[in-house]
């Protein structure tokens, strides 16, 4: 096949580049080396086009001059190895001319003639031969393989950007690899190489189909090969189907199993999330190539996804010794420190990140989060403000990455206005994200509702929802957060009917609506229907972290009946796993708080929620209370003054500052703190709303201002 002259020359501009890879000049490659006697140019086999007598007026080849000449040019080949010198290049091609003049049948000489032109670097003619050697013999194989290698390089370099060159000259050319590689393999079948490189060339093309189909020829030709396996799981990774991954994978033996297959094995593990097995798999590989970092980079990320912390720094450590300029272990190891509560640790890490990549935007996020972790607000916003400006394009064209990394960057920028009650402004961020659209618009709009719903102001949350609905109506997740909002404002049989509706009989599709039906009849103290629809959800739950979220959630319904005893084993079922989970060591120590009941336990659960999320209001109550508990009335106040800070319109948080200053004879001041908690529990839906609750501050209230009007009028007496 004849290729542009445009083409041409960008294959010559590529490869001109670089050398090769090669046989040794000394030992040129042979078609039929069974045939041939040592030190003679093969002759052609019988059944080969070349040997099928010419026609009569064509001129009889003449051996003996060709093997003369051809000798004499391999002879000026060998020189110009040795010596360098580019006249022995061409007096060699002026041989091989000769002897090819001589017998023009001989598809060897052809194709070395196209091997010595692309040896010297003249690529352009090596086509050029290759071309003519396979217009007199297409069944050439050398001369496939010649041409294969040439528009093999020349895709990566074209697609490297070479100079001038466009997407259609890329396209164009990787069309050729494909059409030679397809004639290689069909002339030989039996090599695994060139299986892979087919197969390889296909997927470039997104043609997956036929890739896998090369892919399964090379596994099959060799089943324990390293490359046909692990590409072909690769393969099937990348399409989603990490159980054909694991099926190829898992059919080599154990002991045949290299460092790089186990750590395939592990990567499909941890698509499945199985990150059990894939620890495991990485262990192995680990075990047989110590120096493999990519294994141990594995399997510190898969110990971290197993929330074994502790284990993931420690191998995250011996990746940053082995390669002290990894800027994405330093990453790791800056976040794991985070959120430990180490703060200054995590500060530290990310120094000697940005040494060595200054120009990271992750180094500068992390910076962020740990800003609004320990409450320098202002330097979050403003860091993050300047992110978003750099970022910006004038025409809104975003790649995925971009508007990836935008979204990022806003909904940061709207919980960090969030934590400072700052509704409008967060609202403001949120609604940013939605512009980006697809999943950035659905979590743009939840945080949204979200942030209203902290602001209590349920009516524009419920607006929220039904935009939401309106504008992503195929969206499970926001139709859920809608009946939520409609449940929580009287309308429950109805948006729980619609709920419902959504079940569709699968475990693995109705986990999240199982959860939501608990979370919503949970508010409405339908606790039955909860723990019934609880136990669906734990059934359909089939990883570690889903089987926490689950128990987490059943500790709370457990507590809000008062089954105190239920509510913890379900915590503690939840820290068991996951040791360092805030969430569940706040609700835990709080609730044991709020009954007086092991309060030294209650204060080191607290403590440690604290420590992982220092400016979260709701622990800093939690702190204030067990300390107010345990007669620690000086703690208790600066630790509920900062809870008041942080969540100013929570009811429990200044009724517990009031109770501080009545223990320490500061009614008035109690009083106050009293009628900001029933100002806003009148301003709480009712399905968040505890009807003794509400009652105990106005019985602490009425009775302060009897005790108040007495003082009075003794004093006035």
């Amino acid at each position: 096949m004849k290729i542009p002259i445009r083409l041409l020359i960008f294959v010559y501009l590529v490869a001109a580049l670089a050398a090769f890879a090669q046989p040794p000049a000394s030992a040129p490659q042979q078609t039929h080396p069974e045939t041939t006697p040592a030190g003679q140019p093969p002759q052609p086999v019988a059944d080969s086009p070349a040997a099928v007598a010419p026609p009569a007026n064509v001129k009889q080849p003449d051996r003996a001059s060709a093997y003369y000449h051809f000798q004499l040019g391999h002879m000026y080949e060998e020189m110009v190895a040795t010596s360098g010198r580019a006249e022995f290049a061409s007096e060699a091609v002026a041989e091989y001319k000769a002897a090819l003049q001589a017998d023009p049948t001989s598809p060897y000489l052809a194709s070395a003639l196209a091997e010595l032109y692309a040896r010297t670097g003249d690529i352009r003619q090596a086509v050029v031969e290759s071309q003519n050697a396979l217009s007199r013999d297409p069944e050439n194989l050398d001369a496939h393989r010649l041409l294969g290698r040439i528009y093999l390089r020349s895709v990566g370099d074209l697609q490297g950007g070479i100079q001038g060159s466009t997407p259609a000259d890329s396209e164009a050319v990787l069309h050729l690899a494909i059409q030679e590689y397809e004639q290689i393999v069909r002339l030989d079948p039996s090599s695994v190489e060139d299986c892979l490189l087919l197969g390889r060339l296909y997927r470039l093309n997104n043609e997956t189909g036929k890739a896998e189909t090369q892919f399964r020829a090379a596994v099959k030709l060799q089943p324990s090969s390293e490359d046909a396996v692990t590409t072909l799981a690769l393969l099937y990774n990348e399409e989603g189907d990490a159980s054909r991954a694991l099926d190829i994978l898992q059919s080599v033996p154990e002991p045949d199993r290299t460092p790089r297959i186990d750590s395939v094995l592990g990567y499909s593990y941890e698509q499945k999330k199985d990150y059990t097995h894939a620890i495991e798999a990485y262990r192995k590989a680990v075990e047989l190539d110590k120096d493999n970092l990519d294994a141990v980079r594995g399997l510190a990320q898969n110990l971290l996804n197993d929330n074994q912390v502790d284990a993931a720094l420690d191998q995250y450590k011996a990746i940053a010794v082995g390669d002290p300029q990894d800027a994405q272990t330093l990453l790791h190891i800056a976040e794991i420190y985070r959120r430990d509560g180490q703060f200054d640790k995590a500060v530290d890490t990310l120094n000697r990140t940005q040494a060595i990549a200054p120009d990271s935007m992750e180094v500068e996020y992390n910076r962020v989060v740990i800003e609004e972790a320990v409450g320098k607000y202002d330097e979050a916003t403003k860091q993050l403000e300047e992110m978003l400006q750099r970022t910006e394009k004038a025409n809104g064209a975003y790649s995925a990455f971009e508007r990836n990394n935008r979204a990022i960057f806003l909904e940061r920028l709207g919980t960090v206005y969030r934590d400072q009650n700052k509704t409008e402004q967060a609202v403001a961020a949120f609604r940013r994200m939605i512009a980006l659209g697809d999943d950035s618009a659905v979590r743009g709009y939840q945080q949204i509702i979200e942030a209203y719903r902290d602001g209590k102001n349920w009516p524009e949350a419920t607006s929220v929802a039904r935009e939401a609905v309106a504008k992503i109506p195929n969206d499970r997740g926001l139709q859920m957060v809608l009946a939520g909002q409609e449940a929580d404002s009287g309308e429950a049989d109805a948006a729980i009917g619609r709920v419902q509706a959504m079940l569709k009989g699968n475990p693995a599709d109705d986990r999240e609506v199982w959860i939501a039906l608990a979370q919503m009849y949970s508010r409405l103290r339908r606790y039955p229907a909860a723990e019934n629809a609880l136990a669906k959800a734990m059934e359909a739950s089939t990883k570690q972290e889903e089987k926490d979220y689950v128990n987490f959630i059943a500790g709370s319904i457990y507590e809000r009946q008062k089954k105190y005893d239920e509510a913890e084993s379900y915590f503690r079922k939840v820290l068991a796993t996951d040791p360092k989970n805030a969430t569940a060591l706040n609700y835990l120590g709080y609730m044991l708080a709020d009954r007086g009941t092991r309060l030294e336990e209650a204060l080191s659960l607290i403590r440690r929620a604290v420590a992982l999320e220092p400016q979260n209001g709701a622990y800093l109550d939690s702190l204030g209370w067990v300390e107010f508990k345990m007669g620690k009335y000086d703690l208790a106040e600066a630790s509920l003054h900062k809870a008041v800070d942080r969540i100013d319109n929570d009811p429990t948080v200044h009724e517990h500052l009031g109770d501080v200053y009545q223990k320490t004879n500061r009614l008035k001041l109690a009083v106050t703190q009293w009628e900001r908690s029933l100002e806003e529990w009148k301003k709480t839906i009712p399905a968040e709303v505890d009807a003794s609750d509400v009652a105990k501050v106005q019985k602490k209230l009425d009775g302060a201002k009897v005790k108040l009007a007495k003082e009075e009028n003794s004093i006035a007496k």
